[in-house]
């Protein structure tokens, strides 16, 4: 691959010195010699730009066609519906008018090409037609910039209302460890000052603020059914992004201050499998798996789709596999849950041969 990327740049640096050169050549020379387009050079070049627009047009009904499997299945919280709804009017919208201008750049490069003799018109200016086309992208583009920035103040109102389950996301280079605020759901006093490895205090919590004692630590993130989930999202490191594709959820995870983020889940794990896309999806991906252990031998198993949490910052090597499962489920299937998690108090606090949090065995995460 090494030898492949040197011989591309070789290539490229080569032609680059060739145009210098070119270009040298060019001004030095004393003469003019110009070239003037006949009526059948302009002809053809209209011809061909025709055939642009046709290649564009058709890439672009190809790529919807081909790869529009490839998008995101149904969204999994409340505010996923408005997301993708304001998405796709933004889409549908720029695909009309990329349409008709493209059309019309083209048809008028074609019908007014050069021809000998022809000259062009001189249209000054007209107030009606710069009105028309000044207003109506005006009143498109407020329109959408005031229904994003009330789908963003909708999205990002982070508040106590209703309950909210309160859930830390702590981030580090290359690893997500999630904490639940415990019986009292809330979450006790954190700093990275008070981090004690040899105690096992991974993520700095405050063993004198007594909130922090039923605090539970996990690596594995389960969230109940239709109740509100606030995050707050802390990193140790460097700058992450905490992104949950299938919830319509990103928030960077800065170092030395704590962002927010809240959803509500609406599908639980096993509901969103049985989405007729994510089904498709999961066939697409075992199918391609066992081609693949059919052609090297190896065993691979079967995919299963999970939610999952993902960091979306290039925060180093081994970033493409910073991954956390997440699992959407009843409220009495979470409750059950959590009474067979340990507290940090049970944990760190009291036994220091106890491991420092909850784990799970590792997971598969398909594409």
């Amino acid at each position: 691959m090494t030898t492949l990327l040197t011989l591309a740049v070789l290539v490229l640096v080569a032609i680059a010195i060739w145009q210098l050169t070119k270009i040298f050549e060019l001004s030095q020379l004393k003469t003019e010699n110009h070239q003037i387009a006949t009526d059948s050079d302009n002809k053809n070049n209209g011809y061909m730009l025709f055939a642009f627009l046709i290649f564009i047009y058709g890439i672009t009904i190809f790529s919807f066609w081909k790869y529009s499997k490839f998008l995101l299945p149904e969204a999994g919280s409340a505010h996923g519906e408005e997301y993708d709804s304001l998405m796709l009017v933004s889409m549908v919208i720029i695909f009309i008018v990329q349409t008709l201008t493209q059309a019309l750049l083209h048809y008028f490069g074609y019908k007014y090409s050069g021809k000998k003799g022809q000259k062009a018109l001189f249209y000054a200016d007209n107030d009606r037609l710069e009105f028309i086309w000044t207003i109506i992208p005006v009143i498109v583009l407020a329109g959408l910039i005031l229904w994003g920035l009330y789908t963003w103040t909708t999205i990002m109102d982070v508040n106590d209302e209703d309950d909210p389950l309160i859930v830390e996301l702590y981030a580090q280079q290359f690893n997500w460890t999630a904490r639940y605020g415990g019986g009292d759901n809330v979450l006790g006093g954190s700093n990275v000052r008070m981090i004690d490895i040899d105690k096992a205090n991974v993520l700095g919590l405050d063993e004198s603020d007594t909130y922090a004692h039923d605090d539970v630590i996990v690596k594995e993130l389960h969230l109940p059914v239709g109740r509100k989930v606030n995050f707050k999202m802390r990193s140790q490191d460097v700058l992450h992004s905490a992104y949950m594709p299938h919830f319509r959820a990103q928030m960077n995870c800065v170092p030395g201050m704590i962002t927010e983020f809240s959803f509500t889940p609406i599908y639980t794990t096993e509901e969103m499998r049985s989405n007729p896309d994510v089904l498709d999806k999961v066939k697409r991906t075992n199918k391609i798996r066992a081609e693949k252990a059919a052609s090297t031998g190896e065993a691979l198993d079967p995919w299963e789709f999970d939610y999952i949490l993902l960091c979306n910052k290039i925060c180093g090597k081994s970033h493409y596999n910073m991954q956390m499962k997440i699992i959407v489920e009843t409220e009495e299937e979470y409750n059950a849950w959590m009474k067979d998690q340990s507290t940090f108090a049970e944990t760190v606090m009291k036994d220091d041969t106890a491991p420092a949090f909850n784990t799970v065995s590792s997971v598969s995460v398909g594409e």
